[in-house]
């Protein structure tokens, strides 16, 4: 891993304050309002039961300390005692079952829509983004909505109220020991917000990143396991990841640390708090100003404000880490597309397969010049045509633009008359059927893998397009059949019946347009024999377009386009370009002398 990579991989999209991920936050509560308020109402119910819970205390002690002894007055103030705890337990356990559903809702959601989101990105961002970075996330995000949404509603809001109830309180009774209660308490909010801000995020942040960067890293080599074993290099990717995680390790001991020294301060103010109060209520005691009954009260509160203020330092924190692990979802969700469907987009209707460039040129954005240049081409409904040239040329550009990966800088394609900047993406791929040189099977069964171009499609459908594709053989050889898992990527298969799993699955989709990327590049010559064979039955009726290095495969295509730099220098039959002695011929006797 590249040390740019590194340092964009840190700082990357770190754009939103705390308030705009806590508004992106919020607009998932309000999606359910009755939940809110109904557990927002019994929170607010259960914080007058608590702060009563010191005068309560006041009162026992009150009672139980008269010379006169009255019992029905000391059972009276247990009762008040211990009904104000019983009553704020219930009413706050009856508080979470109306939050936890709207949470597990929202967190369902929130993950769905950030998934939705990512799908929408192009494929130069995806390219650009360790998917193992991108899978942690938006994992961390479902839990860091968890912790804020926690931490800001059923914690932060309640102590807040609690703190300033109970300092209310003793200011009306004792204005200076009010005063130092509201000071300690004021203090500890800006410690906790302003210090927590300033301080502790900044490391924060990085440690995020790290901790995604540990996601892609793990990802990026276990998935190119049997490169690694082939190179023998295990130790060697061990040694790399735990680069990776020493860099974590370093930057988290960092944040905590920080987070450590916050506590230390909050400490501080307990203690000014605890020492002051008491001691002030002491003195009064001595001056025969306050009763023990005034002693219970303020050991009371300060017991139950110091469980708050402490709740307050902790939830400070996980609302803080919060945010900064939903900040990348946030992001997402205002991030616009870079390949969007046009506003009034509409279904793209399927037809013959006709395929026109008009007038079009496009540049990749790390491109200094446009790969092609005012490039017009039509290909007529039904007719292979083979592009050939050497890497670079433009033949896989040409196969993705029509898939419309990428936006053009002018002109345009249309497809059956239909401009395909303005149809929905979805229905516009699912007319074009591609066979990749190297199919990505998912890790899901042979049939699930097959039926992936039509999900309705029934097992006697899929079994039909896998005989046509000359799958079927070896698909029944297998302990499992049909419902034999093919691993990450279709490990477990070789390469050419992954190849005729994607044949397969081009068979089902029966669309109107079919290209073959290389599609029999690295395969046998028998294997090679038996798709060709499927290829064959396949492309009939179909618009073919042949992506091929291999020019037996291409030999009978009604047209053979030579690309070179984004342009056609040649265009022809095999024999006639062959015959023309140009670079087409010279491509034909390189491939011939290696055969």
């Amino acid at each position: 891993m590249s040390e740019q990579y590194e340092d964009e991989e840190v700082t990357r999209g770190r754009v939103l304050s705390n308030g705009q991920v806590l508004a992106f936050i919020a607009g998932f509560w309000l999606r359910r309002r009755g939940l809110l308020f109904g557990s927002m109402g019994l929170m607010l119910l259960a914080v007058g039961f608590d702060i009563l819970m010191p005068t309560a205390a006041k009162a026992l002690i009150d009672a139980v300390s008269d010379p006169a002894r009255n019992a029905d007055n000391a059972w009276k103030a247990w009762g008040l005692f211990v009904g104000a705890y019983v009553a704020f337990v219930v009413t706050r356990n009856i508080a979470f079952r109306f939050w936890n559903p709207m949470a597990a809702r929202n967190m369902e959601e929130m993950t769905n829509e950030a998934f939705r989101r990512v799908q929408t990105f192009s494929s130069d961002w995806h390219a650009d983004t360790f998917a193992g970075a991108t899978v942690r996330r938006l994992s961390r995000a479902m839990w860091g909505y968890d912790s804020v949404s926690d931490a800001v509603v059923l914690w932060l809001g309640p102590a807040l109220l609690v703190l300033f109830g109970l300092s209310l309180q003793m200011t009306l009774k004792w204005p200076m020991i009010g005063l130092l209660s509201f000071s300690v308490v004021i203090g500890f909010l800006v410690l906790n917000l302003w210090v927590v801000k300033v301080y502790v995020r900044p490391a924060n942040l990085k440690s995020n990143a790290l901790d995604s960067r540990i996601g892609g890293a793990l990802a990026d080599a276990i998935t190119s396991n049997p490169t690694v074993k082939s190179f023998g290099a295990e130790s060697r990717e061990e040694s790399r990841f735990a680069q990776v995680t020493g860099g974590w390790s370093r930057a988290v001991q960092i944040t905590w640390g920080r987070f450590m020294d916050v506590w230390v301060m909050q400490n501080v103010l307990m203690v000014v708090l605890q020492a002051g109060m008491t001691g002030m209520l002491l003195n009064l005691w001595v001056q025969g100003a306050a009763s023990p009954g005034d002693i219970a009260f303020a050991i009371t509160t300060f017991m139950l404000m110091s469980g708050y203020l402490r709740n307050i330092g902790e939830n400070v924190r996980m609302m803080q880490k919060g945010l900064d692990d939903v900040e990348d979802v946030a992001n997402y969700a205002r991030m616009v597309p870079q390949v969007a469907n046009a506003p009034a987009a509409r279904p793209f209707v399927g037809g013959e397969g006709e395929i026109v460039f008009d007038r079009v040129s496009f540049r990749y954005k790390s491109a200094g010049e446009p790969l092609y240049d005012d490039f017009s081409l039509r290909i007529a409904p039904g007719e292979r045509v083979a592009l050939v040239g050497p890497t670079g040329a433009g033949k896989s550009t040409f196969v993705k633009l029509i898939q419309r990966l990428y936006d053009l800088q002018g002109g345009a394609i249309a497809i059956d008359g239909q401009d395909i900047a303005l149809v929905e993406q979805g229905s516009l791929r699912r007319a074009i059927a591609v066979v990749p040189q190297d199919p990505a099977l998912f890790h899901r069964t042979i049939a699930e893998n097959i039926g992936y171009a039509r999900p309705d499609a029934t097992l006697d459908e899929i079994k039909l397009a896998a005989k046509r594709a000359r799958a079927h053989d070896f698909i029944e050889s297998l302990p499992k059949g049909y419902d034999t898992l093919v691993g990450e990527r279709g490990v477990k298969l070789s390469g050419g019946e992954r190849q005729r799993v994607a044949i397969a699955r081009a068979f089902l989709a029966d669309a109107p347009i079919l290209v073959f990327d290389e599609a029999t590049s690295s395969l046998d010559v028998e294997t090679e024999v038996h798709v060709q064979a499927a290829m064959e039955e396949l492309m009939a009726q179909r618009t073919t377009i042949v992506i091929a290095h291999r020019l037996s495969t291409i030999r009978g295509a009604d047209r053979i386009l030579v690309f070179d730099r984004g342009r056609i220098i040649e265009e022809g039959r095999h024999a006639d370009l062959k015959a023309s002695g140009g670079a087409y011929a010279r491509l034909a006797a390189v491939a011939e002398g290696t055969t």
